[in-house]
């Protein structure tokens, strides 16, 4: 893994989309049923929008029906941090990205097998590789 990339909220702003900046800079969440990944089936990989770093990968993908893109695994061991977060009245584990530190989305113990996770991930976070262009 690459080192750690720290930037000033304003050079972020500067690279990213208000929803994009909002979603993986400030932990905020996209609507469910809206981001361009939900229902995305292509082959390929999936990037950290911030810093483009490996995240997750097709193979892995799977409908949750949770109306956020999700996946049972990451595709690099050691790409994802995982923090508490106790916001909104629950305990959670949230998810980021171990390069760059953006906010991904959750991940939790109801996914299927082989690892029984589900990491929820907010599609504004993710820039998708298709495996033809890779």
């Amino acid at each position: 893994m690459s080192s750690k990339i720290f930037k000033t909220p304003q050079q972020w702003r500067e690279q990213l989309t208000a929803e994009q900046f909002h979603v993986t800079r400030e932990a905020g969440t996209e609507r469910p049923f809206s981001g361009e990944h939900y229902f995305h089936q292509r082959r390929g990989r999936y990037h950290c929008i911030c810093c483009d770093a490996l995240l997750f990968s097709s193979s892995s993908k799977f409908d949750a029906g949770c109306g956020w893109p999700s996946f049972w695994e990451e595709a690099v061991p050691g790409s994802i941090t995982r923090l508490r977060d106790s916001s909104h009245g629950m305990i959670r584990t949230e998810v980021r990205c171990a390069q760059c530190d953006a906010h991904l989305g959750h991940v939790f113990e109801d996914g299927p097998p082989p690892s029984g996770e589900r990491y929820c991930i907010n599609s504004v976070a993710l820039h998708f590789v298709a495996e033809d262009e890779a």
